[in-house]
């Protein structure tokens, strides 16, 4: 491999484990611990004064069904109220995500699930998602159940989503192994697609926005003699802004603009032979052509700017399902799926990553008593990948069984899991989650979880040449929790206070000594620190006659024990308020998003708080006209260390469902 074809493609790999790297702050750790315990205990009396909520309003309601249908699966692998769930989930709806001004699904996960998010440059472009604080690789990112994402880089490229093919999204924030397996360590984000129902419908959109951008939207769904049936199509272009800031350290610095193209594509159908018993097929496709900013680099490593960088990403899920019930007290479901990430990226040189991932999935549910459930499961996943710089296309198999309960006993409800993996490639794990609440009384409940997790290497960790070893061990962790909601009428509140302390962090060991890592190169993957993350979220809603008030804040210490320092690109606290006024007739809002100060690779980033506006008017039942501003103030932001966010930018456009909006 030539040296400028080595560097190019250790480049996800050092940035990614730069993430996971601890490098000292502007301010000592315990200042920002004690920082984040005094604005905990301020904003929860705020929350509590202004009676704000356990989630947003708009997030408890899946696509504008009643508080009775409220229901979510991620939390047992079965549905269940919204409600009765012990673990901390968040509902982010179809009319959110439809009315709620975000312009990318980053944006909607941070402002509704309190995610921070890291980004390359603006939309487009490469980004990173922390739950809890914890890697992009710390989450399992499923699509209709189904994981999805790179193997190689072990995160899910959500810069190829589009919003327009979301029904809706649930989140289950926390330890998650018990149920999900490898990499379930801070969370898992499970994304619907629009399911058909009722009579015929049609929905289209379209809007221009600055940066000379465009994007449109087409859907159809509805059921019909036992078939029900949904499909979408969505294109996006923009050129952008440059990615990088000029003089940027690693002389990666390009004027041109970093665009991008996105066209996706969804659908599912399903047939219903006798009630009781659904037989479906879903699939989706994305195909992302982005331009960024990087350098070629020749045989004395001089850097090349100017070469075209793009990555072009292909990516393709495609199941077949099966769910009945076979008596009161059993259901079972089953699914087949693959799913294919397929990545060219670079200029001169461009390297091709690609993950196969095929899935089979066999669910029971046993209803053993009243208001008593048990879950058995068993799970296989297959995985691949085939990349320029591996020498074959390694591959690795994961078997798995899961039990999980759930009971309620009056005011107690308690839920737990239990899972064994055995994988080919890093042996087996065994992982779970004991959780319980307390109504004490019918508008309080206190809740508390506890679980063990672990996250597997990658194929990057295990295989890359000259950085992957084989050996390497899998991050294992614990983590506790404990919440407080309350609900009353149109207004909720809620705080959830949580631990995690993780040992074996995998992330970039540069070797100093040349004893772990093969010689004569710049380092490698291994097993080399311990993490802690600590944190607090309140979150809280109102609603007054037409108005509509919601607050997500979030407060994190994420520390590397060893290095007593803190972990790159968390911020200690980061706040989002929305505000919504509607009429039926027309509609106003605002967002206020606040992230605070960040420690990068040689350096700090400054905090920066980001306003965005909306507004829509309903001239026909069918019909709206929207406004938006992004970023009113015109605000720089920095979102990675030599990074830039776009400036302001106003979109307008047009809306049509012909069920009516």
């Amino acid at each position: 491999m030539q040296p400028s074809q080595f560097l190019f493609a250790m480049q996800p790999i050092l940035s990614r484990a730069a993430s996971s790297l601890a490098r000292p702050s502007s301010r000592p750790s315990t200042h920002v611990s004690a920082l984040a315990t005094r604005g905990a205990l301020t904003a929860l009396s705020h929350a509590a004064l202004l009676a704000l909520g356990a989630v947003p309003v708009a997030a408890l309601a899946q696509s504008s069904s009643s508080p009775l249908d409220r229901v979510v699966v991620t939390g047992t692998r079965e549905a269940q109220p919204l409600s009765k769930s012990v673990a901390d989930i968040v509902l982010i709806d179809a009319e959110t995500l439809r009315d709620g001004g975000a312009d990318t699904v980053e944006e909607a996960l941070r402002r509704y699930a309190g995610l921070q998010i890291t980004r390359n440059g603006g939309p487009g472009q490469s980004a990173g998602y922390l739950i809890r604080g914890n890697n992009a690789s710390g989450a399992i990112v499923l699509v209709d159940g189904v994981r999805v994402g790179s193997a190689t880089l072990a995160q899910t490229a959500f810069e190829a989503m589009s919003l327009a093919q979301i029904d809706h999204i649930e989140v289950l924030r926390g330890p998650a192994s018990g149920l999900y397996g490898a990499d379930a360590v801070g969370g898992v984000i499970q994304i619907f697609t629009k399911k058909g129902q009722g009579p015929l419908s049609v929905t289209g959109h379209a809007a221009v926005g600055g940066n000379n951008s465009r994007q449109a939207d087409f859907g159809v769904s509805g059921a019909q003699a036992g078939f029900d049936y949904a499909a979408s199509v969505g294109r996006e272009t923009s050129e952008g802004v440059s990615a990088i800031r000029p003089h940027d350290a690693n002389g990666y610095y390009n004027p041109d603009r970093d665009g991008f193209g996105r066209t996706t594509a969804a659908g599912r159908l399903g047939f219903t032979p006798a009630e009781g018993h659904r037989i479906g097929l879903s699939a989706t496709q994305s195909r992302l052509n982005a331009q960024y900013d990087s350098a070629d680099f020749d045989a004395n490593f001089n850097a090349d700017p100017s070469p075209d960088f793009r990555n072009r990403l292909k990516t393709r899920s495609i199941a077949a399902d099966y769910r009945g019930t076979l008596s009161p007290i059993w259901t079972t479901s089953a699914q087949v799926a693959r799913n294919t990430d397929d990545s060219l990226s670079g200029g001169g040189f461009p390297s091709r990553y690609k993950t196969d991932r095929d899935q089979v999935t066999w669910q029971n549910a046993l209803r053993v008593g009243a208001g008593q459930q048990v879950v058995l499961a068993y799970e296989h996943l297959s995985e691949k990948v085939r990349a320029d710089v591996f020498p074959s296309a390694p591959k690795r198999t994961n078997n798995a069984y899961i039990a999980g309960y759930t009971g309620e006993f009056g005011p107690i409800a308690l839920e737990g899991s239990l899972r064994r993996d055995d994988n080919s490639a890093y042996g087996g794990n065994t992982t779970g989650n004991l959780g319980a609440s307390y109504a004490l009384t019918s508008e309080l409940k206190v809740r508390a979880l506890a679980g063990k997790t672990f996250r597997a290497p990658s194929f990057n960790d295990l295989y890359f040449p000259q950085y992957g070893i084989p050996t390497i061990r899998p991050e294992r962790g614990r983590s506790v929790e404990l919440g407080l909601n309350w609900t009353s009428g149109a207004s909720s509140a809620s705080a959830t206070v949580y631990r995690n302390k993780v040992r074996d962090q995998i992330a970039y060991n540069p070797d100093p000594m040349g004893t772990d890592c093969p010689k004569g190169y710049f380092g490698c993957a291994g097993n080399v620190g311990r993490a802690k993350m600590t944190g607090a979220t309140l979150t809280g809603s109102h609603r007054v006659g037409n108005l509509s008030l919601n607050a997500t804040v979030d407060f994190l210490d994420a520390q590397d024990e060893l290095k007593r320092t803190r972990l790159l690109r968390r911020a200690a606290h980061q706040e989002s308020v929305s505000a919504d006024y509607d009429t039926g007739t027309w509609s106003v809002g605002a967002t206020l998003t606040d992230v605070g100060a960040r420690p990068d690779v040689g350096g700090n980033l400054g905090a920066y708080a980001v306003l965005d506006l909306r507004a829509s008017w309903k001239f026909l039942p069918q019909w709206r006209l929207e406004a938006k501003m992004l970023n009113v103030a015109d605000r720089d932001v920095q979102p990675v260390r030599d990074y830039q966010g776009l400036g302001r930018q106003a979109w307008f456009g047009i809306r049509y469902d012909m069920k009516g909006l």
